[in-house]
């Protein structure tokens, strides 16, 4: 984010920031239409981003609208496809987990039960899960979003985690009708009914995506604790853990992709504490201009809190691996000379 007392750049605004100022040029009762058919992750992160934006230019909210309605042109022809909403909602907005926003729009899933917590700030679902059996703490970890996961799991005590992260990754799916049970008895606490239709949930997989949006501090603690308990599953968790130094192994084409969802601010943090090697992948698929401002900036910046960074470097990997789930990015290879 750009602070409130500089101009706004369109050019260097994430997909969040410019989905903020899209809805704030609509209006309150049209953004509100809009905001209602948006899942839990969306509406935070766009939320956040509008209360973060401020001092936008005439020039920039047009460069906003325009690039909305030419995606609108481009995509037209699909004509209202479940390929065209998703496409389009990624490209718009830049969020995780487009299909849950499609799910709300075509098939009217209300958020009740499990779908309930999505909805829920991580310390309200620590509290109603701190006392339950750590199995059933589990298999709902399991179902949430990595991230949300990840801060309730921050939360539990610490000598719970290693135990709940070692039964996350030992899950094997779980029987449709013991989902449905425990559906329903988070139901009670709230109103209506809920349709369970998964029971892929956990693996080792799930537990590496947790472990990834936890602090650096934390995350290697509870690794230390499951590999001192089970070499092979920590050894088996970690070989599927992605982390910055892994942005080596996008191919070039992809790491431009990226970089044009991240913010100037964001990147800059991320690259404080990186390694050389993923500071050369990122200057070289840069055009040379780009290139040179990000090495000045990177000098010119002082001491921050690797607290800090650690959050832009985790905010970046979840950039990268929303854009790997749906295909944007691939691991590996040589991309083409296209430049941001």
């Amino acid at each position: 984010m750009a602070e409130n007392n500089k101009r706004r750049d369109a050019g260097g605004l994430s997909g969040a920031e410019r989905a903020a100022i899209l809805l704030m040029s609509l209006g309150e009762t049209d953004a509100a239409a809009i905001l209602k058919h948006m899942g839990p992750k969306e509406v935070q992160k766009v939320g956040t981003a509008m209360a973060h934006t401020s001092n936008v230019s005439k020039e920039v909210v047009l460069d906003v609208i325009n690039s909305f309605v030419e995606e609108v042109d481009a995509k037209a022809a699909l004509g209202g496809s479940e390929d065209y909403i998703k496409n389009l909602l990624m490209q718009a907005l830049g969020e995780d987990k487009a299909s849950q926003v499609i799910d709300r729009i075509l098939l009217g899933h209300s958020s009740k039960g499990l779908e309930s917590l999505k909805w829920m700030e991580p310390k309200a679902v620590a509290e109603l899960i701190r006392t339950e059996h750590p199995q059933i703490i589990a298999i709902v970890l399991s179902y949430l979003d990595g991230d949300q996961a990840a801060a309730i799991l921050s939360i539990l005590p610490e000598r719970t985690r290693s135990d709940i992260v070692m039964r996350i990754a030992s899950l094997d799916g779980i029987q449709p009708s013991a989902l449905q049970e425990l559906d329903l008895i988070l139901e009670k606490q709230f109103t209506g009914n809920s349709s369970v239709q998964s029971s892929s949930v956990g693996g080792m997989k799930t537990a590496a995506n947790i472990l990834n949006f936890m602090d650096g501090s934390v995350e290697s603690e509870i690794m230390d604790e499951v590999k001192e308990a089970d070499a092979e599953l920590g050894q088996g968790i970690e070989e599927l853990m992605f982390v910055f130094d892994n942005l080596v192994d996008i191919d070039d084409r992809g790491i431009q992709t990226l970089l044009r969802e991240v913010s100037s601010e964001t990147l800059v943090l991320a690259l404080k504490a990186a390694d050389e090697t993923v500071k050369e992948k990122i200057f070289k698929n840069m055009s040379k201009r780009a290139s040179e401002m990000l090495r000045d900036d990177l000098e010119a910046r002082g001491p921050v809190k690797l607290s800090d960074v650690e959050a832009a470097q985790k905010e970046v990997l979840a950039i990268a691996r929303r854009m790997m789930e749906s295909g944007e990015l691939a691991m590996g290879g040589k991309g083409g000379d296209e430049y941001v």
